[in-house]
């Protein structure tokens, strides 16, 4: 295992996979006790923010595919978490009732996701190695 974390640990590619299996296992812990998986709980924070949002935005704040985000509003509708309307050619995503109560959950599991990382790798170093992932996503999405 050492050898092979020398050997890839320059590669970005590698290593942001690696990140990103690891801080998904704790995030699906931590979100656990939601009911829901995370994606799902970032999705509801946005549309309880900004109700009456379209899913292009959804997709963009999410950096997810727009049939990814169509999936996931799908699922969210279904358990009757968000209300999709339409107007014309507009699509419109608007949290329910239950959605709303859900939020305390939601950000109390951000809240313990957030201090268990940097409990690990302390306050500045996760702060910065998330700033530092943003910008080489927005970089890299942008190119």
């Amino acid at each position: 295992m050492a050898e092979t974390c020398s050997r890839f640990g320059s590669c970005l590619f590698y290593s942001a996979n690696a990140l990103a299996r690891t801080i998904t296992r704790i995030a699906d812990e931590e979100f656990a006790a939601t009911g829901l998986p995370s994606q799902y709980c970032f999705l509801l924070m946005i549309v309880i923010e900004k109700p009456s949002v379209q899913p292009k935005e959804l997709s963009e704040k999410l950096s997810l595919t727009p049939s990814t985000v169509t999936r996931f509003v799908d699922k969210m509708e279904e358990q009757g978490y968000i209300i999709r309307t339409t107007d014309g050619k507009f699509t419109y995503i608007t949290p329910t009732q239950k959605a709303k109560k859900k939020l305390p959950i939601i950000q109390e599991a951000w809240s313990k996701l957030y201090a268990r990382y940097t409990a690990v790798l302390g306050k500045d170093n996760a702060d910065s190695l998330a700033q530092t992932a943003f910008r080489a996503h927005s970089l890299l999405h942008e190119s």
